[in-house]
């Protein structure tokens, strides 16, 4: 399993970083968790087969997690249609606006699209990947992501309100070898407790505003494991 963290940066860009999107490759087929950006021209540069994009995972509808998902929608009608992913959302009103949107632009949402509302629990299985959502409280809804594939467990926090009331523990029944959590809304320090509580691989602070860098310093100066600051096309291999 490749992880690509194509933006990094937290509610808005940044000079060096973009807005919330993650490429996760496993043997010869591409998901996404988030599409805070423009992940279609990602996708053209790295020359990545459109036909291998399996599946799109969006833990909630704020436009820094959903701005290039519009975009991807867009190109996958009219252009690239011999990509077929499942997209899931979490509401429905969501699928609705994509199609309001592409009637703007005086085009039509294809017809077999496969979209999904997210529900608690798993929400995708093609033999290669697992994914399972997980409710946390940052909005309502919205959802962190368990990733399992090739023996590997990776989770997504997604946004929360706080560690100390929604961190997704539910994920951490068994060992995760990577944990890529956000800190733009409470420091990284808040993260501690579970650190200590759970069997924790590594874990890579995403999302974060600048301010919340000397709390990551602290942070990994405060643990056994592995502590790592993301970086936009920062690439992580398990």
């Amino acid at each position: 399993m490749k992880i690509t963290m194509l933006g990094t940066s937290h509610g808005v860009p940044e000079g060096d970083r973009r807005c919330a999107c993650n490429l996760v490759e496993i043997e010869d087929w591409r998901y996404f968790v988030d599409m805070g950006t423009q992940a279609i021209e990602d996708i053209r540069r790295r020359h990545i087969p459109e036909e291998s994009i399996k599946g799109v995972f969006i833990t909630h509808m704020h436009g820094d997690h959903t701005n290039g998902l519009v975009s991807f929608v867009d190109l996958l009608s009219w252009y690239f249609k011999s990509c077929y992913p499942r997209i899931v959302l979490p509401e429905q009103m969501a699928i609705d606006v994509l199609g309001a949107w592409l009637l703007v632009n005086h085009s039509n949402l294809r017809e077999d699209l496969e979209f999904q509302v997210t529900k608690e629990g798993m929400v995708f299985d093609d033999g290669v990947l697992k994914a399972t959502a997980i409710k946390t409280q940052h909005i309502e809804p919205s959802y962190a992501y368990l990733l399992e594939a090739e023996g590997r467990r990776v989770l997504f926090t997604g946004d929360l309100k706080n560690p100390e009331i929604d961190f997704p523990v539910a994920a951490l029944n068994e060992r995760v070898d990577l944990v890529i959590a956000e800190a733009a809304h409470f420091s990284p320090l808040k993260y501690l407790p579970v650190i200590y509580q759970y069997e924790i691989d590594r874990m890579i602070i995403n999302h974060y505003q600048p301010k919340m860098v000397p709390d990551v310093w602290k942070l990994m100066d405060r643990v056994t494991i592995p502590v790592e600051l993301a970086m936009d096309q920062m690439e992580v291999t398990l």
